[in-house]
């Protein structure tokens, strides 16, 4: 995939900050495995489907109607996790709670600091947010998206744009399946507005489906989403890179390295290609033959520049030969006899006779 470029001012917004809040939605095991996984915060009870009477043999009445927006943060950085967030609430409290009272906005503008501020408050009981408010995300992992998008050309590929709609559907799915009355849907788009709005009223006929560009700046719910993704993908990264930083001092430790004289880690900075810092601590961390760890996206130019260029080693695996009448033994037989006939074999070293077992 071609690296996402920033200028130096968008780069500094897009840096976590040093004493980012923690949301829930960081699942620590998960994220420094490298698997991709989702978090749905609870169901505001005033959100829930109202009970029916004790006389009445109706099902649950719905709930409140509500408004959902969707957006996303880590769509270009070669570091980190692509999240996908969604948030809802009633509809008649969207511009009052969230553009009014707390002055949500694209959290591509908002500083840092006042992001994980406004997602601390969505996620304390006492606040206004978290007694009207929900959310979810979906984390997909550097690991998963460079696996999808390097798929064997046997294989179709899944690429980015797919990944991105089906991690949509199942949060919005996933809201549906808990009960909340989602009356609209607000999407900031990927790719044309219109052929991706017509692709998801198809999957959620009974909702009416808004999709348009900058919708995080035009809709409050989209700029809520918008911050819950960004913050959860900001402390997504400080987890990673807090356990490479403690790695890495264990292994200088046990290489009887001082703890004092060791050389701090490098910042990777907001984990875009255009960041300085990223390239640096990229180039600096580099395993000649695995690369890097679940923290990098292998897909990306940068990444693969890199590992193909002077410092990577070259590796090349044995293509599958499809012959159903090869024998295990074929695989032991004397090394004196037929040498290049078991390419195989040799490739693995020199096969060892019966005679070994």
């Amino acid at each position: 995939m071609e690296d996402t470029q920033m200028d130096e001012g968008n780069v500094a917004l897009e840096t976590p900050a040093s004493d980012v809040f923690v949301p829930p939605s960081i699942h620590k095991p998960a994220t420094l495995a490298g698997e991709s996984y989702t978090h749905f915060s609870p169901v505001p009870p005033a959100l829930q489907p109202q009970p029916s009477s004790p006389s009445s043999s109706s099902a649950a009445q719905p709930g409140v109607p509500c408004v959902l927006g969707v957006d996303e943060a880590g769509r270009g950085p070669v570091l980190g996790p692509m999240v996908y967030g969604v948030f809802y609430l009633p509809l008649p409290q969207s511009d009052p709670l969230l553009k009014q009272t707390h002055h949500f906005d694209d959290s591509k503008v908002l500083t840092p600091t006042v992001r994980s501020d406004l997602m601390q408050a969505l996620c304390t009981p006492s606040t206004d947010l978290h007694a009207s408010c929900g959310w979810a995300v979906s984390c997909l992992s550097a690991r998963d998206i460079g696996a999808h998008m390097l798929r064997p050309a046997a294989s179709a590929a899944y690429n980015l744009n797919a990944q991105a709609f089906d991690a949509t559907v199942d949060l919005i799915q996933g809201v549906f399946a808990r009960g909340v009355n989602v009356q609209e849907v607000y999407v900031d788009t990927v790719g044309p507005p219109a052929s991706y709005q017509a692709k998801l009223a198809r999957v959620f006929p009974n909702a009416k489906i808004t999709v348009a560009k900058k919708a995080d700046s035009l809709y409050p719910c989209v700029s809520a989403a918008s911050v819950c993704a960004k913050v959860t993908r900001d402390a997504a990264l400080e987890t990673l890179y807090a356990a490479r930083a403690r790695a890495d001092r264990d292994a200088a430790e046990a290489n009887g390295a001082e703890a004092g004289g060791q050389e701090e880690l490098a910042s990777w900075g907001s984990g875009y290609p255009s960041d300085a810092r990223c390239v640096h601590w990229l180039r600096k961390n580099m395993h000649p033959v695995f690369g890097w760890g679940p923290e990098c996206r292998f897909s990306w130019g940068t990444a693969k520049d890199m590992l193909e260029g002077k410092g990577g080693v070259k590796v090349e695996w044995p293509v599958d030969e499809d012959d159903e009448n090869t024998r295990l033994t074929d695989f032991f037989v004397d090394g004196s006899k037929g040498k290049d006939a078991d390419e195989l074999g040799n490739w693995f070293g020199t096969p060892a006779g019966l005679e070994a077992f």
